[in-house]
């Protein structure tokens, strides 16, 4: 679903989008990322880019906003190099062409671009004639929050107005648990580990960490690196105290409360982003070696690119775990992906959400109707979707990496699954292997 909304799109100079250019999302189709997914040699990639970006002197891309009639008339490419290119080579070979690159993904050997619709076919004739050029996908402002039609959609998202933000915090209350954490029996576990040291990342429309109920160790702003990376929208926010809000007698607990919590901000206050920011989302994961990476967001289709840079994770380690959707349909992306850990929905009377998408990619299921969890502004929420069952299966997989030591997406999915049970006359392409257990989890 597309949308039109203020962006702050990272380009070196507002003059920049009367530059020529722009590019055809076919040219090279066909080709695929010449970058290796296989464990160490991924690891070496993301090596060699930081010691290359330490090195190399070629000027980043810097930040200015991008209001959206100027959406209208811009274009936005991620063109993929072959891995044998430099930075240097691929951010020059775009400016050259006229190009503006407003994001080094090194993680995919990419560049993603903007220019002028007016300048499409010049810039594509340039383009294909490019040494090292494999492809060039079309990128686009869209929301990774809505995944059906609203008639059709739980209450997912309850964005405050934006007096709401400077509204002063509600007043400390006795903690509660919410029923989600108690049905995975996320107590059980504690006696053995509350998730201390590992590392997770809420890669979403931020974290608001001022909350008295979460403690946020850092952070990342993808779509204005400038900027804070805390929540404008609430959604982020909720899913970070599923995960982790704190166990300090007010609000409510989450699965994992000793976790390091990390927010990373790709989407606006009104859920949108392009592929560029989600990709830059999992980049930043991987850089920063998080154990695991909340995705709860979606969207229809994926492109070859965001399906590279999955794959780069999991092969560098970072475990991707993401929201199904809230179709009721297929399976949405980075979900669908085999390399993520899929999350369906179910209510508290253990039946499938209606919501909740289907199909053989789900992995696992958990609470997702009515969960209460903490919201942006200091105050608190009850909120619906795949979104809210997604943290949960975050929080459990950060149990197990601590208790059990596993790494990486193939390691945690064998534990979840072993310590899940199947709800019984529900197919598996609704529930996965079922709900996870947080005692027979972090038995040994």
């Amino acid at each position: 679903m597309v949308v039109e909304v203020v962006m702050n799109i990272r380009i070196s100079k507002l003059a920049a989008l009367a530059l020529v250019g722009a590019f055809a999302a076919t040219a090279r189709a066909e080709a695929r990322a010449e970058f290796d997914n296989a464990g160490g040699s991924v690891r070496e990639l993301v090596l060699g880019a930081r010691q290359s970006a330490k090195d190399d002197k070629t000027a980043a891309p810097e930040a200015v906003q991008v209001s959206a009639s100027a959406n209208d008339q811009v274009e936005r490419r991620i063109v993929v190099f072959d891995k044998s290119t430099s930075r240097s080579h691929r951010l020059s070979s775009v400016r050259n062409l006229g190009g503006t690159p407003t994001a080094d993904l090194w993680l995919i050997n990419a560049v993603a671009v903007m220019s002028p619709k007016s300048a499409v076919r010049p810039m594509d004739a340039r383009l294909a004639a490019t040494q090292g050029v494999l492809r060039v996908e079309k990128d686009y402002v869209q929301n990774w929050l809505v995944g059906a039609p609203a008639a059709q959609l739980p209450p997912a998202l309850k964005a405050l107005p934006p007096a709401a933000l400077d509204a002063p915090a509600p007043e400390p209350q006795g903690q509660q648990t919410p029923w989600g954490i108690d049905r995975v029996n996320a107590k059980k576990a504690w006696a053995v580990t509350r998730g201390a040291g590992v590392k997770v990342a809420v890669v979403d429309t931020g974290v608001d960490f001022d909350h008295p109920d979460l403690k946020v160790a850092g952070g990342f702003n993808t779509i204005d690196n400038a900027k804070s990376f805390k929540d404008d929208n609430g959604h982020g926010s909720h899913v970070a105290g599923t995960i982790a809000a704190q166990d300090n007698d007010q609000g409510v607990v989450g699965i994992a409360p000793d976790v390091t919590l990390y927010g990373v901000k790709v989407l606006s206050a009104e859920g949108g982003g392009t592929f560029e920011d989600v990709i830059e989302g999992i980049q930043w994961a991987v850089e920063n070696r998080m154990d695991i990476a909340n995705f709860s967001l979606g969207a229809s289709q994926g492109t070859p690119a965001l399906q590279d840079a999955v794959k780069a994770a999991a092969a560098a380690g970072t475990a991707i775990i993401a929201a199904a959707g809230n179709s009721g349909r297929a399976v949405g992306y980075p979900a669908a992906y085999p390399e993520t850990i899929a999350v369906a929905a179910s209510d508290a009377s253990d039946k499938v959400a209606y919501f909740s998408s289907r199909g053989p990619e789900v992995d696992i299921i958990a609470p997702g109707v009515n969960v209460q969890s903490t919201y942006m502004g200091g105050g608190y929420d009850s909120l619906s979707g795949t979104s809210m069952a997604t943290p949960h299966v975050v929080g459990l997989a950060a149990l197990a990496v601590a208790a059990k030591g596993v790494h990486g997406p193939e390691a945690i999915r064998a534990e979840l699954t072993r310590a899940a049970r199947k709800f019984p006359n529900v197919p598996a392409e609704q529930q996965g292997a079922g709900m996870v257990d947080a005692g027979e989890l972090v038995k040994r």
